[in-house]
């Protein structure tokens, strides 16, 4: 029998209750699923920083995991709650972008509003859906419930900048998704989206601060120690580092802000 995992991603910290309200929420209505935490400490409201981690964990569950993401700024206004069902898992969140970037990775197959009371708690506050909504719908879907019955069909998720990747001419032009622990600079541009538009070789960047010429490589120690590169990271990201440097400090860079990427 397939494993009954959920993983959850949310900006809570690890001072407050929160997370124990949700877990509990999910082993009242499922009690042997797995629960995963894959972090608590997404930036504060940062839908953005939730995306990538979502998207960068999600790959590497097996099928059928049920991954849960609460970064929710909107909660309790009109903005809508959400199952995903991708070709290998289900992804039940606030519909605010923080889903779409894992889905989009994985083929979406449908979406569907949470909207059915029967699969929620029997209160719901406006101030933590995390509890009442979320942690609820993701403990049904293990128990086997099906997208449909949690409320009408979506044609589409709401997909926010940091998801777009326009190309002008032979330039592609997206933003810093990311800035990990070791001042790595994460970008939106996916290696396919390199490969369309011929980038090898070497690399022509533009941050807000400068313009750069790197050596696009597969590893960090390709480069002599201190010195910048571009490089596919492991999560499939075009990323600008520095051999055993911090890149976002060097070139004074965050999460955010705009990036042009041409062939050199």
């Amino acid at each position: 029998m397939p494993a009954k995992i959920v993983t959850l991603t949310t900006d809570f910290g690890l001072k407050d209750p929160y997370t124990a309200e949700m877990k509990a929420a999910i082993l009242g209505i499922c009690p042997n699923a797995i629960l995963v935490d894959v972090t608590h400490e997404i930036a504060k409201f940062s839908v953005r920083m939730g995306a990538f981690v979502v998207a960068s964990a999600a790959p590497y569950f097996p099928e059928g995991s049920v991954h849960v993401a609460v970064v929710d700024p909107g909660v309790g206004t009109i903005r809508r709650s959400i199952v995903i069902q991708t070709k290998k898992a289900f992804f039940v969140g606030p519909d605010n972008g923080v889903l779409v970037l894992a889905a989009q990775k994985q083929s979406i197959e449908s979406i569907h509003e949470l909207a059915n009371p029967r699969f929620m708690l029997p209160k719901v506050s406006n101030t933590f859906h995390g509890r009442d909504v979320f942690a609820p719908a993701a403990a049904h879907l293990l128990n086997g419930v099906k997208p449909a019955e949690f409320g009408p069909e979506i044609s589409e998720a709401a997909v926010v900048e940091f998801a777009k990747v326009k190309r002008k001419n032979d330039v592609l032009v997206g933003e810093v998704l990311h800035v990990d622990g070791f001042g790595n600079v994460i970008t939106n541009i996916s290696e396919k989206e390199l490969a369309q538009n011929n980038v090898k070789g070497a690399v022509s960047v533009e941050l807000p601060s400068c313009e750069l010429r790197l050596e696009f490589c597969r590893a960090y120690g390709e480069t002599k120690p201190y010195e910048p590169l571009a490089l596919i990271g492991s999560h499939g990201f075009l990323e600008i580092s520095i051999n055993q440097g911090n890149a976002a400090k060097k070139f004074k860079t965050k999460a955010g802000d705009p990036i042009k990427v041409s062939p050199a």
